[in-house]
């Protein structure tokens, strides 16, 4: 198939697994005319943001690289997306980037106030957990992997994880620019959610050792590249066409590749970043295209 070729059925790949996520996270959260609304309704307008779902398509794509099916992940695939959305309404308040827009829109504490905000994330990082520990929604995954899927989940979330990367940048802010520092930043708060979407599809789908550790190696390596791309879009891009506030990082002496290497020596360890993950991927069949070709879009992606 030709480049362009492949590229419109990249395209259309995430238009359905992305339309298929959104539906069910439709499903899952509670509706606006729960008691007490207010949460409810500011979950919701987080959610349904926008956004790429590129957690939870990875999760799914990893599932059907090594035979599973998309029914069988998408409750966790989308657990995995709440536990994103939380995380970037607390990284926006005021205590912590103190950004005013998120995806085009205002973010949740401009809209609803710090206390309701902070409880949104709090509520979704929650209901990410009773959504995989739903068997009712899993019943052809044995308990024993969907317990495995939670524990590894929530080590990605937390202090060993995303919670640990988010501590260490808001602590090196202002600070000297040091690797070792700036590769703890990104490898935990970006690039441990990103991995565990991969392992969580790939074991809910009854992977072998080798493909779930290919996987895993493939999920660090664009984890990382992910970021590096996002630090120099918020040089490069804009906010209308980001969605969110860029020049921030400089703003605030935040810790980036951009800040340390230079945007250029960035961009092209980004790209050794990606050809190291489309290696890994090597012993993975057809099935796996989707995630050679994500790791080419998160190259080429603007926003």
């Amino acid at each position: 198939m030709s480049r362009d070729g492949t590229t419109r059925s990249l395209e259309l790949y995430l238009r359905e697994r992305k339309a298929n996520i959104d539906k069910a996270l439709d499903v899952y959260l509670p509706k606006t005319d729960t008691y007490p609304p207010a949460i409810f309704e500011a979950t919701r307008y987080s959610v349904f943001a926008g956004g790429k779902r590129l957690r939870p398509i990875l999760c799914v794509a990893a599932a059907e690289a090594v035979g599973g099916r998309e029914e069988q992940v998408l409750p966790v695939a989308c657990a995995i997306e709440l536990i994103h959305t939380y995380s970037l309404i607390h990284d926006d308040l005021p205590a912590m980037d103190d950004d005013d827009f998120r995806r085009g829109r205002p973010t949740s504490h401009k809209v609803y106030g710090e206390g309701i905000a902070i409880l949104a994330g709090d509520a979704l990082l929650t209901e990410a957990f009773y959504l995989m520990s739903r068997a009712d929604l899993m019943a052809d995954v044995d308990a024993d992997r969907r317990l495995m899927v939670i524990n590894e989940v929530s080590r990605a979330a937390g202090c060993f994880g995303m919670v640990g990367g988010q501590v260490a940048d808001l602590q090196s802010e202002g600070a000297a620019v040091d690797e070792e520092t700036l590769h703890y930043i990104h490898v935990h708060k970006t690039a441990a959610l990103i991995s565990v979407s991969l392992r969580a599809g790939a074991l809910l789908a009854n992977a072998g050792s080798g493909d779930l550790q290919a996987l895993t190696n493939y999920g660090r390596k664009i984890g990382l590249a992910f970021q590096i791309a996002d630090d120099i879009l918020d040089i490069e891009s804009t906010r209308e066409v980001l969605g969110k506030d860029t020049g921030s990082d400089e703003e605030r002496r935040k810790m980036t590749y951009p800040a340390l290497f230079g945007v250029e020596r960035s961009r092209h360890k980004a790209g050794e970043l990606v050809n190291g993950a489309l290696v890994d991927l090597e012993r993975c069949d057809e099935r796996a295209w989707p995630l050679r070709e994500i790791a080419a879009f998160i190259l080429e992606r603007k926003s």
